[in-house]
């Protein structure tokens, strides 16, 4: 099944409203999408309106930031209740202090003669409470600082560089909790960006699935044929099931286009048969 399910959209720090990716997802052969906003469940109806008048299945979706041993690491939600308090509260709290971090981190930019970076993000923030490293990478490309996000990344806001401010999220056992008591499945999002050591990324997994956690993203954007195959074994070992997503933030911004990626390899159990009663169909 070509399903795509991870991606972003401008409720978090996409470019595209949830409405946009959906005619995209659906124009670019998408059986089964889900939207995955930055700790933010607000486009969720949004985007399940826009599928069901499409006609493509659809399950809910976010992707929250966790802190594990002084690394940010993401963990995807998918099939979960829209509604569910808990779920709402855990988000709400886990995108508490994102203002104050952008405040440092232009005043950061500042002290290198990089000045008004804070307004300048704030021009491509579609939701203020979410404003990220990504509305800065934006704003330095416009202001002509650099050639493309991919080069303010290699220069400016990420750790020992210019810019770079820490955020301490939510723990792993609260994301996996909020996900899974709301009856959705939990996934962590493209392991291979980590850069764990082989003993960190085994207590990782451990952790994780001892809160319940089920899946590991095996395709995903930023991940290398050789890095899938290396995640599906990984999944194997683990006993996870495996997820797909292109992780799209934009035309001309994402390596990778909804709808384009490759085939899950073999012998995995995708997340999707665990979630057959969560899909939403069109009517």
């Amino acid at each position: 099944m070509n399903a795509d399910l991870h991606c972003h959209s401008n409720v978090s720090d996409g470019t595209l409203t949830p409405e946009a990716l959906a005619a995209r997802a659906k124009a670019n052969g998408v059986e089964l999408w889900a939207l995955t906003d930055h700790d933010e469940i607000r486009g969720q109806q949004r985007a399940l309106a826009a599928a069901r008048e499409l006609g493509l299945p659809y399950l809910t979706g976010t992707e929250i930031s966790v802190s594990f041993i002084d690394v940010t690491v993401h963990v995807v939600g998918l099939g979960f209740d829209p509604a569910d308090a808990a779920l709402a509260a855990g988000l709400a709290a886990t995108r508490g202090g994102r203002r104050e971090r952008a405040l440092e981190m232009a005043e950061s930019l500042a002290r290198v003669g990089i000045h008004g970076a804070f307004e300048g993000a704030l021009k491509f923030v579609g939701n203020p409470d979410l404003i990220s490293r990504t509305h800065f990478a934006r704003h330095l490309v416009e202001a002509g600082v650099c050639s493309d996000t991919s080069e303010v990344f290699r220069r400016f806001l990420t750790e020992g560089k210019p810019g770079y401010v820490p955020h301490r999220w939510a723990r792993l056992a609260d994301a996996v909790r909020w996900i899974t008591d709301a009856g959705g499945v939990a996934v962590i999002a493209h392991p291979a960006r980590y850069r764990f050591s082989a003993n960190e990324e085994h207590a990782l997994f451990t952790e994780f699935i001892g809160h319940g956690g089920r899946g590991v993203e095996v395709v995903t954007g930023s991940h290398s044929a050789a890095e899938a195959v290396r995640y599906a074994g990984v999944a194997l070992e683990y006993g996870l099931l495996a997820s797909r997503g292109s992780d799209f933030h934009g035309p001309g911004e994402s390596h990778t286009d909804l709808g384009a990626l490759p085939e899950l390899p073999g012998a995995l159990t995708p997340v999707w048969e665990a979630l057959q009663h969560r899909v939403v169909h069109p009517q």
